[in-house]
């Protein structure tokens, strides 16, 4: 029995080490960098441009909300609809002025957005600042939220 106990203690405490060895080494996010933010902007921004909806799509959060400058929101599905449809088209858009705030794998993003095209037919020629959340989650940096409002 003692061969058996000893056996069983020693087993139990391998483990034991062993899962307090991998706990202390799993891998955690590495906090989201300023590099990181303005990636993931720019790739939103080229899809727009090219009317690439997947491009859109993949920098998007499974949350994203859009609020409008109406006072409405306009979900995930509503915003990829809009990309990938004739409805809204770009003759050309920039951002400037872009301003940051990082909070661990959170930011807040402040730019002014100017772009010219037709929505549903109709001419517009905005400029707009703009918050925009992004967030880093299991290694993925994605578009949370964005509000843009007419600088008049």
């Amino acid at each position: 029995m003692t061969g058996q106990a000893g056996s069983m203690n020693r087993c139990i405490i391998f483990l034991i080490v062993i899962s307090i060895f991998s706990s202390g080494c799993r891998r955690r996010d590495a906090l989201l960098t300023e590099a990181e933010v303005l990636a993931v902007i720019a790739r939103f921004d080229k899809g727009w441009e090219n009317k690439d909806s997947a491009l859109v799509d993949s920098v998007l959060s499974p949350h994203y909300l859009y609020f409008t400058q109406s006072g409405h929101t306009f979900d995930r599905e509503s915003l990829l609809a809009t990309a990938a449809s004739d409805v809204y088209t770009l003759q050309s858009m920039e951002r400037e002025a872009f301003t940051m705030q990082l909070e661990g794998n959170t930011a807040v993003v402040n730019t002014v957005w100017k772009g010219k095209g037709h929505y549903h037919g109709q001419p517009f020629n905005d400029r707009q600042r703009c918050s925009i959340t992004i967030v880093k989650h299991q290694g993925r940096v994605r578009i949370l939220s964005e509000h843009c409002t007419p600088i008049k």
